[in-house]
């Protein structure tokens, strides 16, 4: 199955407590399905330079706002598993997303070592121009949570994500070191995501309003920032990426 590289929606959030999300998923059973993965564990290193600017802009909620992450589903065991690098964006209420994937240590090369995958492509060259636009930035934080993802099972674009045990920590920057940090959400409270293509379905917001789920503003990323205020000063260990890449 083709790995999708490019996403446009609208992203509503909500945080739920144990029994909003019990309630939630047995109204919404008959039309949402979880798709093939299952509950899976998602890994990210987020870069950024050595004052935040890309952190501190996403919390400023600006019009525009860029991210730069290495996910791979699952905890890596080797360089040999599947990773994507994505950049993800955010402009007048719209997240765009593309991504490009590659096993784990051809990425760790592309970033840290500044050596260009073989294999060129659209998207490669627009994580070159973000590479040189705000170099030099470095990994500055993993993060990790578990997530079952959902689909609407007459319309598959309508999606929907639950995260749980969301952690965060800016040492040990290697995705092979697996889950370990900070929680963000208190215990047995997950974040939900609603991913619009276009308008939010009635049924779906009759539902969130009878349940009396109201959308929330929480960024991942943002959140452990701005409760870890060290990160303003810390020098993270870690390669730095390079501002010239260079054909392997």
């Amino acid at each position: 199955m083709a790995v999708q590289q490019v996403f446009k929606r609208y992203e509503k959030k909500y945080i739920l407590s144990a029994e909003q999300e019990k309630k939630f998923l047995e109204a919404v059973k008959d039309r949402m399905i979880m798709d093939q993965y299952g509950e899976h564990t998602i890994c990210n290193i987020y870069f950024d330079d050595d004052i935040f600017s890309l952190f501190r802009r996403s919390i400023d909620k600006p019009k525009y706002k860029e991210k730069l992450r290495l996910r791979t589903y699952g905890v890596p065991e080797d360089g040999d598993h599947q990773a994507f690098i994505e950049i993800k964006k955010k402009f007048d209420g719209v997240v765009y997303k593309r991504r490009v994937s590659m096993k784990l240590k051809n990425a760790e090369k592309y970033l840290y070592e500044g050596i260009h995958p073989k294999k060129d492509s659209q998207i490669l060259r627009e994580i070159d121009w973000f590479l040189h636009l705000h170099a030099p930035v470095k990994p500055k934080v993993v993060l990790t949570y578990r997530r079952r993802a959902f689909y609407e099972k007459e319309f598959p674009d309508f999606r929907m994500t639950i995260d749980q045990d969301i952690t965060a920590r800016f040492d040990n920057l290697d995705l092979k070191q697996g889950v370990g940090g900070q929680k963000l959400l208190d215990e047995g409270m997950s974040l939900l995501e609603i991913k619009i293509p276009g308008v939010m379905p009635l049924w779906m917001s009759s539902i969130l309003s009878k349940l009396d789920i109201f959308p929330a503003s929480f960024s991942k990323i943002g959140t452990y920032y701005k409760e870890t205020p060290e990160l303003n000063t810390i020098k993270v260990s870690g390669p730095l990426l390079s501002g010239s890449i260079r054909e392997e």
